[in-house]
């Protein structure tokens, strides 16, 4: 978690925002007793840690613009805490409501990374807000897959070895959920799963980094951490 400035000055900090009694509960929200504060997981490290210069604004420590997301595990897939500053702001004291979409987006697509060991990007997303997010206020965020991920080695790739071409797509869905508990916003999302020597026709990527990434991305079935064959119903 970072903070990327000074919380809203004031008596303390802003409260959790009430859901409106007028919304259903999100399709894709958790079960009860599901919220990360409860069972706070154990760290996780992405494989794009391995390049040197990463700067990615989601998940970079070292990009000082950045969100800098630390990410755990979580029963039903991958989760992150994070509290935004008055630089995300868009009405006084609320949340920019495209950070939304920036913290789903992130932590979705590194959960999908970690089980497939494949590059994801995304081909769509569509995002629920129930209420806004405030600035100085700590929030968790869990993404888990709404459909089994295919293993990196499994031929849609275009072999086991190489991972050469495009391979099929996956959907996940995140959810950001407030100091209470309360759902604030849901997320889903499909993306195109690339085999890394495909994908390095978008990235600007060195030979010594490609190397070290496709280390840290084996095939097969060695690919994912453990618990990947768990996907949301």
């Amino acid at each position: 978690m970072t903070v990327t400035d000074s919380a809203r000055s004031g008596t303390g900090r802003p409260g959790p925002v009430d859901r409106p009694e007028h919304l259903d509960r999100p399709e894709d929200e958790l079960p009860p007793g599901r919220h990360p504060g409860d069972r706070p997981g154990d760290p996780v490290a992405v494989p794009w840690t391995v390049v040197s210069g990463y700067r990615c604004f989601g998940c970079s420590p070292h990009n000082d613009h950045g969100l800098q997301l630390e990410f755990r595990s979580h029963p039903d897939g991958l989760q992150a805490r994070f509290q935004f500053g008055r630089t995300h702001e868009s009405y006084p004291g609320v949340v920019h409501g495209g950070m939304t979409g920036v913290i789903c987006d992130e932590i979705m697509g590194n959960l999908i990374v970690l089980r497939t060991h494949l590059t994801a990007f995304t081909t769509a997303m569509k995002v629920r807000y129930i209420a806004p997010l405030l600035v100085g206020t700590t929030y968790d965020c869990v993404a888990r897959l709404r459909q089994p991920a295919p293993a990196s080695g499994s031929g849609s790739a275009g072999g086991p070895e190489s991972g050469v071409g495009p391979v099929t797509g996956v959907q996940a869905a995140a959810e950001i959920l407030g100091p209470d508990g309360a759902t604030m916003a849901t997320a889903t999302a499909g993306y195109r799963l690339t085999g890394l020597d495909d994908a390095r026709r978008h990235l600007v990527l060195a030979d010594a980094d490609a190397d070290r990434l496709a280390s840290a991305m084996p095939t097969g079935s060695e690919a994912g951490p453990a618990g990947s064959d768990r996907v949301a119903r």
